[in-house]
């Protein structure tokens, strides 16, 4: 989800919301295709699961955003079947419809290098026999919608004048007006001066486009075709390219860092990175959101309904009002790849293009918090990226260690706006040195200074029974007297807003992060955690998710209870080779792990919680951790089972009471009672509703 046109987090009153597909890929029979992976097989089935799904939201309408088919007009008779095998699923569909013709459906944009049945008046007749206008227009509560066909553009065919004419007149008529455009193929996907590959639109149509698009202030642009997930803006507009219903082009599985393997085809059927897209239209602009459909598939005839009858309903960082819990962006979450050409569909030269699936992954946690080093200060374009980030609600924390040299007291300087807080490692052998050159970058700059602390090697060995070569940083809580002694400083007088605390692996989640708050409040300091998600050796895998999903769950409720906290996850992505191997919340293939599911959930049930969370106790209960917390008087239990096998019963208050398993974001609501059975290893969050309100709010 994203959207605004300014830093505000909250995005005003909700408008409407309508939903985006894109390449079905349609074939012409149940199981017929004539593509030759199996999983070409599965698209008609995945696209009925996805009709379902569609009806059972509250939608203004829904836009196509083309590859309708899969067989090409070139083939006419399999075409034609296909677009009868398309009506009967997309008739059942509920809502108000537009569809936008894609390569598969009218041809492909002219080139020469691909052998491809390109676009020509033949094409287009087919198109228009069997689905109607190529392009179009309408209006709804205030914004105007545009469809066009990009595949025309460049063409030269007498259709692309047409468009041409009609596209500039109805933006020129429509000036001033929130205008939202749907072109099957993007412009770009990195940037706008890009060299043309098969999957943009070439020149001189790009320019032409973005040129209409920057004279009237297009508010998005949403497109399809290349079957991945990416975001961007271009001038005031923000692009979104989105996910297949059927199948993932595989060809950019380059911008993931392992191999997806043969069960997934070799990235064709990843299927977390398969879905649709929400797009909810605000006072102030509008969030889209991509709904993972993880492949799943709708027989002809089946049930109608087999989802959960309450599920929490997913925020986005501008929605959440707590930013309490984040990561450590120890991988190039902005990295920019090259793919290289594999005689798929180019052949002649590598493409370039930037991995946003970490990106994807912290809006639909709804994640605000990011702790980025220094690298992504220094590197320009990520700078401009975050600048653009920091509008959607993100809130970044600069990471680094000792005395900073002049280059990076300028960079801070420069880009002091686009830091909360500057976090800074210090070594207490020379603190005496270091400490004057901080405070002076951290008061010229104006940017909140955290300090953090090197551990010794002395201390590593007394903590760990032996010695390893390895960094650890933070104070413990236990240092309350240094904390304060470094508080006292006069270099840090009114510069100082925080300190570091360690949560390791072996620390009771709860009772650190209280004890941590305790000693910062005590000081008018803020506290971050750094949670570590590995182990004390460096030779010792952590690849549990279950034991990082318990974490996670009671570092949340900790951090949202507890004053002036932010917890830092240091394991966004797997850190799967060398040093430390220990799991985040995303695999390699930057797909959902289970703590992905519980990071999410957590921020959409406590989106409704009121400020002012009062912590009660901690205790262990019979096969689970019981962490008692109280909001406007009403009692709030995070129930963290340690036992897989058994089920858990907790006391409760003799409210009613609904029950969130924060793996499934399932809501369960119970009557009046004293005891919740948990019946599942899943975290839930245990919450009162004594006249059925939050119910309605959450699901």
């Amino acid at each position: 989800m994203t959207g605004p046109r300014n830093r505000s987090t909250a995005p005003g009153r909700h408008l409407f919301s309508f939903g985006i597909i894109t390449d079905t890929h349609v074939n012409q029979g149940e199981d017929e295709t004539n593509s030759p992976f199996e999983s070409g097989r599965l698209a008609n089935r995945r696209m009925r699961h996805v009709i379902r799904d569609l009806n059972a939201r509250d939608l203004a309408f829904v836009v196509h955003v083309g590859d309708i088919v899969h067989p090409v007009p070139a083939i006419p008779g399999l075409y034609a079947d296909a677009a009868r095998r398309f009506f009967e699923v997309f008739d059942t569909l509920r809502h108000p419809a537009w569809l936008t013709p894609g390569n598969h459906d009218v041809g492909d944009k002219p080139n020469d290098w691909a052998p491809a049945a390109r676009i020509n008046e033949d094409h287009l007749s087919l198109w228009q026999h069997h689905f109607g206008d190529q392009y179009t227009s309408f209006d709804h509560q205030g914004c105007h919608f545009v469809i066009i066909n990009a595949q025309v553009i460049n063409s030269h065919l007498e259709a692309e004048e047409r468009q041409r004419s009609w596209l500039e007149a109805d933006l020129r008529s429509h000036h001033g007006r929130r205008i939202f455009l749907f072109s099957h193929y993007p412009p770009c996907l990195l940037e706008a001066d890009e060299e043309e590959t098969y999957d943009n639109i070439g020149e001189p149509g790009r320019s032409w486009l973005l040129e209409l698009a920057r004279q009237h202030q297009v508010e998005a642009l949403i497109a399809g075709h290349v079957h991945n997930f990416w975001y961007l803006r271009l001038d005031a507009t923000d692009c979104y390219i989105l996910p297949s219903t059927a199948f993932v082009r595989f060809d950019y599985a380059e911008m993931l860092r392992a191999s997806p393997g043969a069960e997934t085809e070799f990235g064709r059927n990843d299927r977390p990175k398969l879905g649709y897209a929400i797009c909810h239209v605000h006072e102030d602009g509008h969030m889209v959101e991509i709904v993972r459909t993880w492949g799943n598939t709708l027989d002809v005839g089946a049930a109608a309904a087999t989802r959960p009858e309450h599920r929490l309903a997913a925020i986005h960082p501008r929605q959440n009002r707590r930013a309490a819990f984040g990561f450590d962006m120890r991988h190039n979450w902005m990295e920019i790849v090259e793919i290289p050409p594999t005689g798929g569909l180019d052949e002649f030269d590598r493409k370039t293009v930037r991995n946003d699936y970490p990106l994807l992954a912290l809006w639909d946690m709804a994640v605000r918090p990011l702790r980025v080093p220094v690298r992504d200060l220094v590197n320009e374009a990520n700078v401009a990226r975050m600048n653009l980030l920091a509008e959607h609600g993100h809130l970044f924390t600069l990471m680094s260690f000792g005395a900073p040299t002049g280059e990076l007291m300028e960079r801070l300087k420069s880009h002091r706006d686009l830091f909360r807080t500057w976090d800074v490692a210090i070594n207490p052998d020379v603190i005496d040195r270091d400490i004057g050159p901080i405070a002076t970058a951290a008061t010229s700059a104006g940017v909140p200074l955290v300090l953090s602390r090197l551990r010794s090697i002395d201390e590593q060995r007394a903590e760990a029974g032996k010695y390893y070569h390895s960094i650890n940083q933070g104070f413990l809580v236990r240092d309350t007297e240094e904390i304060a002694a470094i508080a006292r400083l006069p270099e840090l007088d009114g510069v100082l807003a925080g300190v570091v605390f360690r949560l390791t692996l072996d620390m009771p989640v709860w009772e650190t992060v209280a004890a941590a708050s305790a000693v910062a409040t005590g000081l008018g300091l803020r506290a971050h955690i750094h949670m570590r998600m590995a182990g004390t050796s460096p030779a010792s895998p952590v690849m549990d998710d279950t034991l990082t999903v318990r974490r996670i769950a009671e570092a949340m409720a900790a951090a949202m209870t507890f004053a002036d906290v932010t917890v830092f996850a240091d394991t966004l992505v797997d850190i799967d080779r060398g040093y430390f191997p220990r799991s985040g919340v995303l695999d390699r293939l930057c797909n959902p792990r289970p703590g992905y599911h519980v990071v999410r959930h957590m921020h959409a049930a406590f989106d409704i919680v009121d400020d002012g969370i009062v912590p009660g106790t901690a205790r262990d209960l019979a096969g689970g951790r019981h962490l008692e917390m109280r909001e406007a008087g009403n009692p709030l239990v995070l129930v963290v089972p340690v036992d897989q096998s058994a089920a858990l019963d907790v006391p409760w208050s003799g409210h009613p009471v609904l029950s969130i398993n924060l793996l499934t974001g399932s809501v369960a609501p119970h009557p009046a009672c004293h005891e919740v059975r948990i019946g599942s290893a899943s975290p839930h969050l245990l919450m009162a509703d004594p006249d059925g309100s939050r119910l309605r709010r959450l699901s």
